[in-house]
């Protein structure tokens, strides 16, 4: 029995489509995101656009009704659909899933290098994450002076200047904890040491862990830089008791109050705004006083005590695929009898809460908080990996031909969806079911009156949404929402 179990783990799985209408998150979303429109615009606010068309685009994700592609085996000419997907960056989880095969394939096999890793965990205080939030703008230059900080330490612990030596890092931002909560953080997967800059192949020298003392410097001097840095640009404003950030409060969007109260874990909408989200703590707590080993300053915390040396390949790619996940985990998701929202935690907090419920509407507020906003960048490149350095084409493998070229030229990076489908889950959509055959697209249908024609002919129209789909009318939540 062994022996067949592994066989059959080793050999490659067919495709079969992912169906989210059966799953538990589709009616949720269908079912109550109008809702949320309506409760909004009775206080006179409303949703951003973009906001709008994750939610509306997920609905269309994986539908066969919205569009897909004709597969046809070149052997024995059977022919099956593959439905397409939203391709949205905030809850979806099969492109989320998508999405971290083909980030952890491209940092672990293109950008780094045969050299030890390591990672930075950065957490901010509650008023920064909502100022992030709120003004991602200045994202960018927040990372700036937390990557130089930790740059400067680790040239400077290498016995070397930045005139003589560069490190580099790639940082994903994540916007998610593990109760759902809006928690912008930083996940930074460092050199763990420094090139040296010569007049050929630059030279790697390795450095030792930071301690716990020299990790709270770095962080000491991070969080200083920070509130000088906000006190410079007028955010934070200094009070003789305590400081507070200036933010314009006129926002008829509804998003501070959503994004505030996701950073809180408090109710954002509905009777019970404002009070704290309902929890179920199912194990005794946690006493224990170095439950963490991460440092903590000034409500900052640093940690640094994962490392994949230069042979462990696969931690590596392990390690890119739990940073790059997506927010949302639908094994976690489950639905009460009296219709709550339950979320599983993915490790238990020391209070012994293991789960958070939530009622159906401040579930969809929940996910509307973790939606990022266009034209922001959640993966960024520092030092020898950013592309204007130098030193990228002499340290990563930034070139490769094309398939099925003689000729040298550079070729794009992203995985196709069937390669991202073989890698992560071993499924093979280039096989044909029946024969084993090898399988080529022969059209992309994309019109609703040839959709319907395919889907009617083969019996798969029957719980059919029309593809001119349109969300329900925003109108007010009733009372059973809540209770």
């Amino acid at each position: 029995m062994a022996s067949v179990a592994a066989i059959t783990l080793q050999a490659p799985t067919h495709y079969q489509r992912h169906q989210p209408e059966k799953t538990i998150l589709y009616p949720l979303i269908r079912d109550n995101y109008h809702y949320l429109e309506g409760h909004l615009s009775q206080q006179g606010k409303y949703l951003p656009a973009y906001v709008k068309r994750e939610f509306e685009e997920y609905l269309k994700c994986g539908k066969l009704e919205n569009g897909f592609l004709r597969v046809r085996c070149e052997a024995c000419q059977h022919e099956r659909l593959v439905a397409f997907s939203c391709k949205k960056r905030g809850f979806c989880p099969s492109c989320g899933a998508s999405r971290m095969a083909q980030t952890a394939a491209l940092l672990s096999d293109h950008i780094f290098p045969h050299q030890p890793v390591r990672q930075w965990v950065l957490s901010l205080p509650f008023p920064l994450r909502f100022l992030l939030a709120a003004k991602p703008e200045l994202i960018t230059p927040v990372l700036k002076i937390i990557v130089t900080a930790i740059s400067s330490a680790l040239i400077k612990k290498a016995g070397f200047t930045r005139k003589v030596a560069e490190t580099g890092a790639v940082t994903l931002l994540q916007r998610f904890g593990s109760a759902l909560n809006l928690n912008i953080h930083f996940h930074m997967l460092f050199l763990d040491g420094v090139y040296i800059k010569t007049g050929g192949k630059p030279k790697f020298i390795s450095v030792k862990a930071f301690t716990a003392t020299e990790l709270s410097t770095v962080l000491d001097r991070i969080s200083r830089r920070l509130i000088r840095f906000l006190e410079k640009t007028g955010y934070l404003e200094k009070d003789a008791e305590q400081p507070y950030l200036n933010l314009d409060e006129s926002d008829d969007s509804g998003m501070q109050q959503i994004q505030g109260c996701a950073i809180t874990y408090r109710i954002a909408v509905g009777p019970l705004q404002g009070r704290k989200t309902l929890t179920l703590q199912t194990i005794p707590a946690i006493i224990e006083e170095n439950y963490s080993s991460a440092v903590k300053v000034n409500g900052f915390s640093l940690h640094a005590g994962v490392v994949c040396q230069a042979k462990e390949r696969k931690k590596l790619e392990r390690l890119c695929r739990y940073i790059s996940r997506g927010a949302l985990s639908e094994k976690r998701l489950s639905l009460s009898k009296q219709g709550q929202v339950t979320y599983r935690l993915k490790t238990p907090y020391n209070n012994g809460t293991t789960h958070v419920v939530f009622s159906p509407m401040d579930f969809i507020a929940r996910l509307a908080a973790l939606i990022p906003p266009p034209r922001l960048n959640l993966t960024r490149y520092h030092g020898v990996f950013a592309s204007n350095s130098k030193l990228r084409p002499l340290i990563t493998n930034p070139k490769r031909k094309a398939a099925g070229s003689s000729k040298k030229q550079c070729h794009s990076f992203r995985m196709s969806w069937a390669e991202r489908l073989k890698r992560v889950f071993n499924i093979d959509i280039e096989v044909c079911t029946q024969c084993g055959g090898k399988v080529k697209i022969i059209a992309s249908i994309k019109d609703p009156l040839v959709i319907d024609k395919i889907l009617t002919h083969l019996g798969l129209n029957e719980d059919i949404i029309p593809p001119a789909f349109q969300l329900p009318e925003a109108q007010g939540p009733p009372s059973e929402v809540f209770f």
